[in-house]
């Protein structure tokens, strides 16, 4: 292959090598080994199993036998790749039950050789014999040759990201069979489409390829062990904390009134709080105070000397931003809520409340993620972070009486250590912090609104769930994931423990009447259920509360995809509206052929595709599925630029090419727009992939889709402009209770 050539997001060509090994070449290529077992006649207790030598598993211990996997009723299967090092491979089928290691059954006969992708020998059955009984099962083994030109970029992969599958053990690639050399015609059939040869590892950086337990994700504590006293010896408006602690410093609230907030009766003007100014913010160059507003805004400016106000226009670099990078329409809603409201409305509490196994954590992760990714700077606060590392993760049930005043004591103790953290976080420039943990009484939730009190604006969100089938399977997710039960090896002593907490939180539970709040009633169970709203007013809290009526924990996949490989990108040309080219008509087609297998029982599944040629091309095979054109799908507006190439760019436009180079983020083409524009209008297709409930394929370009995967992966808007979306991959989604899992599916070099 030589030297390949890839595309950026905006369809600028950068020379790299394919990254393919020379040895390859001189081994002639590695082999596909699939193996199957047609099984009628056993139940499923007892799972076949294949061992043997290097690269299989290494040993002979039937103990550390792989697990064949189900392809239909009858068939199971095991398929892996065979480095080219090793051109024998010496191997057995075993029986296992399902449940336990023992007994096992090894089939009778010779072991089986591969030599160079031949099989030694003709053995068409596996015969068993257990005791007096005698089994027979057809087997099926294929070893095809894989070329180092199809191999090369999943070689790549297996160099780069050597993880070995949870299930085989050793790294999923994706691969096409090529003829064996010496086959009677010259040729070997093609693979069936089986989605799991498709399978290549997602990037290493992604940190939700796998289970994650949404509070290990939440902000580590501030205190450690040795100033955790410290900590409870003061408070943050304690004036007797020793000297050689870093000061406090008291901010300044800029008070101006508000002619359109007239009193009836009274002639009174009411005062709006325009900022609030630290001393630190305090610039030589100005002589004055001044606060930033975010993006592309203005800085206001007081002179001491005077009471008018200026503005300046200037953004140093250097300075840090007290309000996020928010995009467009929602940095202006988020400026209007804080620069014309209370000074506390600058930051955000939002308290969760509940008993143990209704969702909170799960809601506060993706809660957390949505405000992230709008450009809000967002925190999750899990207090059980904070009691595991200030009182151990072995606290028993009885830890967790209402009646027993020492539990009750150390949970508080942590509940207002995480809180004090959070504020101390928004002092510093935070503005949304989700406080998790279950706030399950009056007197607890009259702590944290005290402590809140002229720092911040609180709202509480108090998740309420009356399925006991759901509550059942929350529990069992508990057990299995928090690190509270990672030490107990006796699940059914966990479940008891859990069980028993859960009845004391239920003895003094105390449902949310009080302050600001949101209640989600049975909305966990994705058939409909109650959100109850009291006292909720500001654009951020409603674009919360608009983001929890559509969302739900239903499991579905969403599957991103660029289009096929376009005339332009051929051509190295950003934008336009061009035709797929020959090989994008041929993805176009291996795409159709992955949905039908991959959605063939998902009937309520849509096609979503921009309203540009080559996306709606690219879909154009897909049947069976209705399709929507979304304009919000539309790449990224070049504007002035246009069909133009990078080169062209930077010949003609060296201002432009340079401002790009220096900030992708927040760079607007001329006449055009930014990849913070592209977020901005990508809101209302998060909602709705929030919203649907059957499985979504979304057809559409690498800067949109680099912003929709930035949200499912939770990555940091700095990060947005550079993340990886290769042509001719599928990158599928699995949302769920467990949180959101990846996996990709690379169809095509």
């Amino acid at each position: 292959m030589g030297t390949g050539t890839s595309k950026d997001a905006d369809g600028v060509s950068h020379d790299e090598s394919d990254g393919r090994d020379g040895s390859l070449d001189q081994a002639g290529g590695q082999l596909y080994v699939s193996l199957k077992m047609e099984n009628y006649k056993l139940n499923g207790e007892i799972i076949p199993h294949v061992y043997g030598s290097v690269p299989l598993v290494g040993s002979w211990d039937p103990f550390k036998a792989l697990s064949m996997e189900r392809e239909s009723a009858s068939m199971w299967e095991l398929s892996f790749v065979v480095p080219p090092n090793h051109e024998t491979l010496d191997f057995k089928f075993l029986l296992k039950p399902k449940y336990g290691s023992t007994p096992c059954v090894i089939e009778e006969g010779p072991n089986r050789v591969l030599s160079r992708g031949a099989l030694q020998g003709e053995s068409r059955l596996a015969v068993f014999r257990n005791g007096e009984e005698t089994l027979e099962y057809r087997v099926f083994i294929k070893a095809d040759q894989v070329s180092p030109f199809d191999l090369a970029a999943s070689w790549r992969a297996y160099q780069e990201n050597l993880r070995p599958s949870s299930v085989r053990g050793i790294p999923d690639v994706s691969i096409n069979s090529a003829p064996m050399a010496g086959a009677e015609n010259g040729s070997s059939a093609s693979l069936e489409l089986d989605l799991e040869h498709y399978l290549v590892p997602a990037p290493s950086t992604s940190a939700n390829s796998g289970m994650v337990y949404a509070a290990n994700n939440a902000e580590n504590p501030r205190f450690t062990m040795t100033d955790a006293a410290w900590y409870n010896s003061y408070s943050f408006k304690d004036a007797s904390i020793p000297s050689d602690q870093p000061p406090t410093f008291k901010g300044i609230e800029i008070v101006i009134p508000d002619p359109s907030k007239v009193y009836p009766g009274t002639g009174t003007v009411e005062s709006k709080s325009l900022g609030y100014f630290l001393p630190l913010q305090r610039q030589d160059s100005h002589r004055g105070l001044f606060v930033d507003r975010g993006v592309g805004s203005p800085r206001l400016l007081k002179s001491p000397s005077s009471n008018t106000f200026t503005f300046d226009l200037k953004q140093e670099a250097e300075t840090k931003n007290l309000m996020p990078a928010a995009a467009g329409a929602v940095a202006a809603g988020a400026v209007a809520d804080q620069m014309l409201g209370p000074k506390e409305d600058r930051h955000l509490a939002i308290v969760l409340v509940g008993l143990p196994a209704r969702g909170k954590t799960f809601t506060a992760a993706k809660l957390t993620r949505y405000l992230r990714w709008l450009g809000h700077n967002t925190k999750h606060f899990n207090v059980g972070k904070y009691r595991r590392l200030k009182h151990g993760t072995n606290q028993n049930a009885d830890f967790f009486r209402g009646d027993n005043p020492e539990g009750v004591e150390a949970r508080n103790e942590v509940a207002s250590l995480a809180m004090e953290d959070m504020i101390a976080w928004m002092q510093e420039g935070g503005q949304v912090g989700i406080f998790d943990a279950t706030n399950s009484t009056r007197e607890r939730r009259n702590m944290l609104m005290k402590m809140a009190e002229g720092n911040c604006k609180m709202i509480f969100l108090e998740t309420l769930c009356n399925d006991k089938r759901i509550i059942e399977r929350n529990i069992r997710l508990k057990i299995q994931q928090s690190p509270d039960y990672a030490e107990q090896p006796d699940f059914e002593a966990g479940y008891e423990d859990f069980k028993s907490r859960l009845d004391n939180y239920e003895k003094v539970y105390e449902p949310v009447e009080e302050g600001s709040y949101i209640k989600m009633i049975d909305m966990v169970s994705g058939n409909g259920g109650q959100i109850q709203v009291n006292n909720i007013s500001g654009y951020l809290p409603g674009r919360i509360v608009f983001f929890l009526v559509n969302t739900h924990l239903t499991p579905r996949p969403i599957l991103l995809t660029r289009h096929g490989e376009s005339r332009h990108n051929l051509r190295g040309r950003i934008g336009g509206d061009s035709l797929l080219s020959d090989t994008g008509e041929i993805y176009a087609k291996k795409l159709s052929n992955f949905v039908e297998k991959r959605l063939k029982s998902e009937k309520a599944a849509s096609i979503w595709t921009s309203t540009l040629q080559r996306t709606i091309q690219t879909a154009g095979p897909i049947v069976d599925f209705p399709k929507i054109q979304w304009r919000a799908l539309d790449e990224i507006n070049a504007g002035v630029c246009d069909g133009m190439t990078y080169e062209e760019i930077k010949r003609n436009m060296p201002e432009e090419y340079e401002s790009r180079k220096n900030d992708k983020l927040r760079y607007r083409y001329p006449r055009g727009e930014s990849y913070l524009d592209v977020i901005q209008r990508l809101e209302p297709v998060i909602i709705e992939l929030e919203r649907q409930r059957a499985p979504v394929v979304v057809i559409s370009h690498q800067a949109v889709l680099r912003a929709l995967y930035a949200y499912f992966a939770d990555r940091p808007l700095k990060e947005i402009p550079h993340i990886e979306m290769p042509l001719h991959t599928i990158i599928e989604i699995q949302m769920g209770v467990t949180g959101v899992q990846e996996k990709r599916y690379k169809l095509m070099d």
